[in-house]
């Protein structure tokens, strides 16, 4: 992982992002806004609950934690193949290894039940999508200000 010192005193390190999303198009807005509005950080992709599983697991295919980075936050959509979202953020907040990774759910359903069971599973923020990429690209701009802000740390500081 790169450090270069930053304004304040702070170490800013390489930030990955795991992205849960079954829906090509959604990959893609997200992908376009994050390489606009935060392009130094490492998007990765995962189609289905049971794949981000195994990404965060570091199995199969992942074990490569050169090319798989574990995450530092997870953009994680509810409604999924193999696994549902609520079941990977379950999976997450059960492991001792990964429940400090902050999970915001960003999915389509604003209903208040899931709204209520996200939060009480763990997640730490719950966004609703939006189709426009103006407004899908002013989310991620927020998400980016939030990544810069878990990616600062006093310097010399232990990690």
């Amino acid at each position: 992982m790169r450090a270069e010192r930053g304004t304040g005193g702070f170490e800013v390190t390489a930030f990955t992002v795991l992205h849960v999303e079954d829906e090509p198009s959604d990959r893609l807005i997200i992908s376009a806004a994050f390489a606009k509005t935060a392009p130094g950080v490492k998007l990765c992709a995962v189609p289905d609950g049971a794949e981000a599983i195994a990404y965060l697991a570091g199995q199969g295919t992942y074990q490569d934690r050169e090319l798989y980075p574990l995450p530092q936050l997870v953009l994680l959509d509810l409604k999924l193949p193999k696994k549902s979202g609520f079941e990977v953020l379950e999976w997450v907040k059960a492991q001792p290894n990964l429940k400090q990774i902050p999970v915001i759910i960003l999915t389509s359903s604003p209903e208040s039940k899931d709204v209520e069971r996200a939060l009480g599973l763990g997640a730490s923020s719950y966004l609703v999508k939006r189709v426009d990429l103006k407004e899908m690209r002013e989310i991620v701009r927020g998400i980016g200000e939030y990544v810069a802000l878990l990616q600062l740390k006093p310097a010399g500081l232990p990690r």
